[in-house]
Protein backbone atom coordinates (compact mmCIF):
# COMPACT_ATOMS: atom_id res chain seq x y z
CA UNK A 1 0.00 0.00 0.00
CA UNK A 2 1.36 2.57 -0.88
CA UNK A 3 2.39 6.04 2.27
CA UNK A 4 -0.53 8.35 2.21
CA UNK A 5 0.21 11.85 2.98
CA UNK A 6 -2.72 13.24 4.70
CA UNK A 7 -4.36 16.63 3.20
CA UNK A 8 -5.78 19.54 5.36
CA UNK A 9 -9.28 17.82 6.18
CA UNK A 10 -11.26 17.91 9.43
CA UNK A 11 -11.68 14.53 11.35
CA UNK A 12 -15.26 14.34 10.32
CA UNK A 13 -14.47 14.01 7.15
CA UNK A 14 -11.61 11.73 7.39
CA UNK A 15 -13.66 9.46 9.37
CA UNK A 16 -16.08 9.83 6.45
CA UNK A 17 -13.86 9.25 3.72
CA UNK A 18 -12.36 6.04 5.77
CA UNK A 19 -15.55 4.80 6.01
CA UNK A 20 -16.45 5.15 2.27
CA UNK A 21 -13.37 3.81 1.84
CA UNK A 22 -13.77 0.65 3.70
CA UNK A 23 -16.68 0.16 2.09
CA UNK A 24 -15.30 0.83 -1.50
CA UNK A 25 -12.71 -2.03 -0.61
CA UNK A 26 -15.25 -4.66 0.74
CA UNK A 27 -17.13 -4.37 -2.36
CA UNK A 28 -14.04 -4.73 -4.68
CA UNK A 29 -12.66 -7.49 -3.09
CA UNK A 30 -15.82 -9.14 -2.95
CA UNK A 31 -16.20 -8.72 -6.67
CA UNK A 32 -12.86 -9.92 -7.48
CA UNK A 33 -14.06 -13.38 -5.15
CA UNK A 34 -17.05 -13.71 -6.88
CA UNK A 35 -15.45 -13.81 -9.72
CA UNK A 36 -13.28 -16.13 -8.98
CA UNK A 37 -15.27 -18.33 -7.11
CA UNK A 38 -18.32 -18.25 -9.18
CA UNK A 39 -20.94 -20.61 -7.89
CA UNK A 40 -24.87 -21.33 -7.33
CA UNK A 41 -24.37 -18.30 -4.92
CA UNK A 42 -22.95 -16.06 -6.68
CA UNK A 43 -25.99 -14.43 -8.19
CA UNK A 44 -27.21 -13.62 -4.57
CA UNK A 45 -24.09 -12.46 -3.14
CA UNK A 46 -23.36 -10.38 -6.05
CA UNK A 47 -27.08 -8.65 -5.08
CA UNK A 48 -26.01 -7.80 -1.06
CA UNK A 49 -22.69 -6.82 -2.71
CA UNK A 50 -24.27 -4.22 -5.04
CA UNK A 51 -26.72 -2.76 -2.13
CA UNK A 52 -24.19 -2.37 0.32
CA UNK A 53 -21.92 -0.48 -1.87
CA UNK A 54 -25.54 1.90 -3.15
CA UNK A 55 -25.40 2.70 0.42
CA UNK A 56 -22.31 3.87 -0.12
CA UNK A 57 -23.23 5.78 -2.94
CA UNK A 58 -26.37 7.46 -0.83
CA UNK A 59 -23.76 8.76 1.58
CA UNK A 60 -22.50 10.29 -0.87
CA UNK A 61 -25.03 11.93 -2.32
CA UNK A 62 -26.62 13.09 0.73
CA UNK A 63 -23.36 15.03 1.34
CA UNK A 64 -22.46 18.77 0.35
CA UNK A 65 -20.96 19.12 -2.97
CA UNK A 66 -17.48 17.69 -2.29
CA UNK A 67 -14.49 20.27 -4.07
CA UNK A 68 -10.84 18.70 -5.07
CA UNK A 69 -8.47 20.93 -3.56
CA UNK A 70 -6.96 21.03 -7.38
CA UNK A 71 -8.49 21.87 -10.92
CA UNK A 72 -6.65 18.85 -12.44
CA UNK A 73 -6.67 15.44 -10.88
CA UNK A 74 -3.55 13.91 -9.37
CA UNK A 75 -2.01 11.32 -11.42
CA UNK A 76 -2.57 8.15 -9.55
CA UNK A 77 -0.78 6.04 -11.91
CA UNK A 78 -2.71 3.65 -14.29
CA UNK A 79 -5.90 2.13 -13.72
CA UNK A 80 -6.26 -1.28 -12.73
CA UNK A 81 -6.75 -4.30 -15.71
CA UNK A 82 -10.03 -5.42 -14.57
CA UNK A 83 -10.38 -7.18 -18.12
CA UNK A 84 -10.33 -10.56 -16.40
CA UNK A 85 -12.83 -9.70 -14.16
CA UNK A 86 -14.99 -9.08 -16.34
CA UNK A 87 -14.74 -12.08 -18.48
CA UNK A 88 -14.96 -14.14 -15.26
CA UNK A 89 -18.08 -12.29 -14.62
CA UNK A 90 -19.63 -12.80 -17.80
CA UNK A 91 -18.87 -16.59 -17.41
CA UNK A 92 -20.58 -16.80 -14.34
CA UNK A 93 -23.63 -14.56 -14.84
CA UNK A 94 -24.03 -16.33 -18.53
CA UNK A 95 -27.73 -16.27 -19.68
CA UNK A 96 -28.42 -13.37 -16.91
CA UNK A 97 -25.56 -10.76 -17.85
CA UNK A 98 -27.54 -9.03 -20.68
CA UNK A 99 -30.37 -7.19 -19.24
CA UNK A 100 -32.07 -4.27 -19.81
CA UNK A 101 -32.89 -0.67 -17.94
CA UNK A 102 -33.90 2.80 -18.38
CA UNK A 103 -31.43 5.04 -17.52
CA UNK A 104 -32.92 8.21 -17.22
CA UNK A 105 -36.86 7.61 -15.76
CA UNK A 106 -37.59 11.48 -16.98
CA UNK A 107 -36.22 10.72 -20.63
CA UNK A 108 -37.36 7.44 -20.73
CA UNK A 109 -35.21 5.02 -23.41
CA UNK A 110 -34.64 1.10 -22.99
CA UNK A 111 -30.83 0.44 -22.84
CA UNK A 112 -29.04 -2.67 -23.21
CA UNK A 113 -26.37 -3.55 -21.55
CA UNK A 114 -24.34 -6.78 -19.63
CA UNK A 115 -23.99 -6.65 -16.19
CA UNK A 116 -20.54 -8.00 -16.35
CA UNK A 117 -19.30 -4.31 -18.07
CA UNK A 118 -21.41 -2.72 -16.04
CA UNK A 119 -20.11 -4.00 -12.95
CA UNK A 120 -16.74 -3.51 -14.11
CA UNK A 121 -17.19 -0.24 -14.86
CA UNK A 122 -18.30 0.87 -11.72
CA UNK A 123 -15.26 -1.31 -10.03
CA UNK A 124 -13.03 0.93 -12.49
CA UNK A 125 -14.93 3.87 -11.01
CA UNK A 126 -14.50 3.24 -7.26
CA UNK A 127 -10.91 2.10 -7.89
CA UNK A 128 -9.73 5.49 -8.98
CA UNK A 129 -11.26 7.18 -6.22
CA UNK A 130 -9.62 4.73 -3.62
CA UNK A 131 -6.36 5.24 -5.35
CA UNK A 132 -6.12 8.73 -4.51
CA UNK A 133 -7.40 8.30 -1.05
CA UNK A 134 -4.58 5.92 -0.11
CA UNK A 135 -2.16 8.30 -1.69
CA UNK A 136 -3.56 10.69 0.19
CA UNK A 137 -5.65 12.61 -1.69
CA UNK A 138 -8.86 12.50 0.62
CA UNK A 139 -11.64 15.12 -0.83
CA UNK A 140 -10.00 14.40 -4.55
CA UNK A 141 -11.05 10.93 -3.92
CA UNK A 142 -14.54 12.06 -2.32
CA UNK A 143 -15.28 14.32 -5.24
CA UNK A 144 -14.13 11.45 -7.55
CA UNK A 145 -16.48 8.77 -5.79
CA UNK A 146 -19.39 11.49 -4.99
CA UNK A 147 -19.16 12.81 -8.89
CA UNK A 148 -19.02 9.09 -10.42
CA UNK A 149 -21.44 8.28 -8.31
CA UNK A 150 -24.09 10.73 -9.40
CA UNK A 151 -23.39 10.76 -13.29
CA UNK A 152 -22.58 6.99 -13.61
CA UNK A 153 -21.88 4.15 -11.22
CA UNK A 154 -24.77 4.72 -8.78
CA UNK A 155 -27.41 4.42 -11.94
CA UNK A 156 -25.95 1.40 -13.17
CA UNK A 157 -25.71 -0.35 -9.61
CA UNK A 158 -29.29 0.52 -9.47
CA UNK A 159 -30.36 -0.70 -12.35
CA UNK A 160 -27.98 -4.21 -11.45
CA UNK A 161 -30.11 -4.30 -8.15
CA UNK A 162 -32.97 -4.41 -9.65
CA UNK A 163 -32.38 -7.18 -12.52
CA UNK A 164 -30.26 -9.16 -9.70
CA UNK A 165 -33.69 -9.60 -7.47
CA UNK A 166 -35.93 -9.68 -10.69
CA UNK A 167 -33.43 -12.84 -11.48
CA UNK A 168 -33.59 -14.10 -7.29
CA UNK A 169 -37.31 -13.49 -7.08
CA UNK A 170 -37.95 -15.69 -10.61
CA UNK A 171 -35.75 -18.09 -8.71
CA UNK A 172 -37.75 -18.18 -6.05
CA UNK A 173 -41.48 -17.29 -7.02
CA UNK A 174 -41.86 -19.15 -10.62
CA UNK A 175 -41.07 -22.39 -9.34
CA UNK A 176 -43.63 -24.88 -10.63
CA UNK A 177 -46.07 -26.65 -8.02
CA UNK A 178 -45.47 -30.14 -8.83
CA UNK A 179 -48.10 -31.48 -6.71
CA UNK A 180 -50.65 -29.94 -8.45
CA UNK A 181 -51.76 -32.97 -10.74
CA UNK A 182 -52.11 -35.19 -7.31
CA UNK A 183 -53.76 -32.57 -5.21
CA UNK A 184 -56.55 -32.49 -7.69
CA UNK A 185 -56.68 -36.17 -8.13
CA UNK A 186 -57.75 -36.19 -4.03
CA UNK A 187 -59.70 -33.64 -4.06
CA UNK A 188 -62.02 -35.24 -6.74
CA UNK A 189 -61.92 -38.38 -4.78
CA UNK A 190 -62.81 -36.54 -1.92
CA UNK A 191 -66.09 -34.56 -4.19
CA UNK A 192 -66.39 -38.49 -5.59
CA UNK A 193 -66.83 -40.06 -2.39
CA UNK A 194 -69.47 -37.42 -0.84
CA UNK A 195 -71.52 -37.18 -3.88
CA UNK A 196 -70.88 -33.93 -4.88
Amino acid sequence: MTERRLEDVDSETEDFAQQIADQVTSFLLALREIAKEGGGSAISLLLLEVSQVLLAGARLGAQHDFTPPQEHQPDVGPEADLDELRLRLATILDSVDTYSFVFDPYAPEIVINQMSDDLTSIATDLENGLRHYRQGNVMEALWWWQFSYVSSWGNLAGAILNALLTVVAHDRLDAEFTGEDEDLAAANEMLDATGA
